[in-house]
């Protein structure tokens, strides 16, 4: 696998109610699973909550990237890191107090991550750059497995690659992952690639290669 890029499969693609084996089933080299929380308000989805979190913690010992799509995670992000999470990204628009809330979950130990969403331009995030682990780059409307890709959220990618310097944080990219976007996802400074759709259906190792080499 290419240094510092990684495949990360969103569990919103696997057949929950075979949770143990759908997760004994992806590939152990890949240290990242990535959890979409919806509240039903936020997004119109409801997916996850706590207790998922923590049954799939009870199955595995990798990293658990959970993307809170739900109003006032202030409230709520404490649940999930309780649960198991080692990873916490939240939506600007969602908290009137994002300098507060990024500190309050690295002080639990966790990484930290805004998600800017289609719509919402890089600048607003800009003043959060300094003291974040990781900007996820949402490449399709949230709330929904299985959308089209969204070519002109790339834009966004090299605008965080060139805005980084000697800032650390990871640029992650989610939404319509493929061998063909990946690619492109790559090649425009994305490093986590959030996969579901594509990365379960077939054979999951040929299709991280595929997303890898295009």
């Amino acid at each position: 696998m290419e240094k510092d890029i990684q495949i990360i499969p969103s569990l919103l693609s696997i057949d929950i109610k075979n949770l143990r084996k759908s997760i004994s089933s992806i590939p152990s080299y890949l240290k990242i699973l990535h959890l979409d929380v919806m509240d039903g308000h936020f997004v119109d989805n409801i997916t996850f909550g706590p207790h998922f979190v923590k049954a799939v913690r009870d199955l595995t010992s990798r990293d658990l990237d959970c993307h809170l799509m739900i109003e006032k995670p202030d409230r709520y992000y404490d649940r999930f890191i309780d649960a198991g999470a080692t990873h916490i990204s939240f939506h600007i628009e969602t908290t009137v107090k994002p300098f507060a809330l990024i500190k309050k979950i690295k002080k639990r130990k966790v990484k930290a991550g805004i998600v800017i969403n289609p719509e919402t331009g890089v600048d607003k995030i800009i003043p959060y750059l300094d003291y974040i682990d990781y900007v996820l780059v949402m490449s399709v409307h949230p709330g929904f497995a299985g959308q089209k890709f969204l070519n002109y959220t790339l834009e966004k990618v090299k605008r965080l690659k060139d805005l980084r310097g000697e800032r650390k944080y990871i640029i992650q990219i989610d939404g319509g992952i493929n061998d063909k976007t990946g690619k492109e996802a790559i090649k425009a400074g994305a490093q986590w690639l959030v996969s579901g759709s594509y990365l379960f259906k077939g054979d999951i190792k040929k299709n991280i290669k595929r997303i890898l080499n295009g």
